[in-house]
């Protein structure tokens, strides 16, 4: 098949963090393996990226050993899984060429956090030319703080701050900028029902 599934960031590290309790979805882990599930079937490649930030001492340090999947997903045998230090997948990593030497041009995204790591690395993909669909629920983020806020909130003065921007809002401003410009948006429910269809 000329299309991959890339799972981005799904990793122990934002559990480890104090803003876990305000993630969109908890339950990510189980609509990204609806995803693996799906790709898998179809014969798609399933690449699995991981963030990494050595030396740093806090949660995305893979010294501390948070730096691998979330525990509910699982990765097979042969399936590529690459490290970044960039915010996108392909910068530091070989991702482009990987994809490249298994004749890949349409990506299927999915991960945390969603107007991060997951839509930074669409709009590279979308730039090298390659098709791409964005699960929106199959992402998850957390509320952002106002540029203006104090450094060093607690979560409870995150939520309590009327300028804090929602991970609601995250999410639907995302698949204003992407749509119809860098991606197709998509729900795991519509890619099952189009997969079924075809079969």
């Amino acid at each position: 098949m000329t299309r991959a599934l890339v799972v981005i960031d799904v990793q122990e590290s934002f559990r480890a963090g104090p803003l876990w309790e305000t993630i969109s979805r908890p339950k990510i882990a189980h609509q990204v393996d609806r995803l693996v599930r799906l790709a898998r079937q179809a014969g798609d490649t399933v690449v699995w990226v991981l963030h990494s930030e050595p030396g740093s001492g806090g949660v995305f340090d893979p010294a501390l050993g948070h730096v691998r999947l979330l525990e509910e997903l699982h990765r097979e045998e042969g399936e590529p899984l690459v490290h970044k230090t960039s915010h996108n997948a392909f910068t530091t990593t070989n991702l482009q060429q990987l994809l490249t030497e298994r004749g890949i041009r349409e990506l299927v995204v999915c991960g945390i956090r969603t107007e991060q790591c997951v839509e930074t690395t669409t709009r590279v993909a979308s730039d090298l030319g390659y098709r791409v669909t964005f699960v929106t629920d199959a992402t998850a983020t957390n509320p952002i703080a106002h540029r203006d806020a104090p450094a060093g909130q607690s979560v409870a003065e995150l939520l309590a701050d009327p300028r804090t921007l929602s991970a609601e809002e995250i999410v639907r401003r995302t698949e204003y900028a992407l749509a119809g410009r860098f991606a197709t948006i998509a729900t795991v429910d519509a890619l099952e029902a189009a997969a079924g269809s075809r079969a």
